[in-house]
């Protein structure tokens, strides 16, 4: 089954609106709901959860807590997810410090860096030199990487943890990594995104987002 990338952004966003009502003491969930949330229509939401056999009553909605755990299910958040970090330099240091990985079950277990100032295995989490790397992903088993080196580094980079294991990358590198293997890349270039952003504020566009063909 091919499942559009844009439709897992959406779970992912679906589950957040779900887990917020639950906390609010809500107990049961209507596709109208979560439309209004994630800015879709209600059919969308029910086209989604279609595809992976998420149903709900008409009258009666989605129970929650049966839908977060399905959720997790399909977005592989049953167990956590162990990740490692490649480079601490500003963005690096910022995700390693973020605590909302945490609760979405998500553990950087640990983080590698060429300067040597930057190194501690008593840090959380640690950090250990860049020639350590593959040996790492492959003794752990890691299918998950992060990517926060300068552009001149990244590509090089990509190819050793691929070498070693790596199956998914979220690349903060200001370039747009070349995969010649079966390798889920996300590139999150923020100089591109804010230049947009400063593009639409000072000329009053309109951002058109692109209809999805599923």
């Amino acid at each position: 089954m091919i499942i559009n990338k844009n439709c897992i952004l959406r779970l992912s966003r679906y589950k957040k609106s779900v887990v917020r009502l639950r906390a609010m003491g809500f107990k049961k969930v209507f596709s109208e709901n979560l439309a209004d949330a994630v800015g879709v229509t209600p059919s969308q939401v029910r086209k989604d959860f279609s595809q992976f056999g998420i149903t709900g009553n008409k009258k009666g909605g989605y129970e929650i807590d049966d839908l977060v755990g399905k959720l997790n299910s399909v977005l592989g958040k049953d167990d956590e997810e162990r990740v490692v970090l490649i480079g601490c330099g500003n963005i690096g240091s910022a995700l390693m410090k973020y605590s909302g990985f945490k609760k979405e079950g998500i553990n950087i277990i640990a983080a590698f860096d060429s300067d040597p100032v930057r190194i501690s295995d008593r840090s959380t989490p640690p950090v250990f030199p860049v020639d350590m790397l593959e040996s790492y992903i492959s003794k752990n088993e890691i299918k998950t990487a992060i990517i926060a080196v300068p552009d001149m580094a990244a590509q090089s980079v990509f190819e050793s943890i691929v070498r070693a294991g790596i199956r998914g990358v979220l690349n903060f590198a200001p370039i747009h990594l070349k995969s010649m293997s079966n390798v889920v890349i996300t590139n999150v270039n923020l100089e591109m995104e804010l230049e947009a952003v400063i593009y639409f504020v000072h000329f009053g566009g309109i951002i058109a987002e692109e209809l999805e063909a599923e």
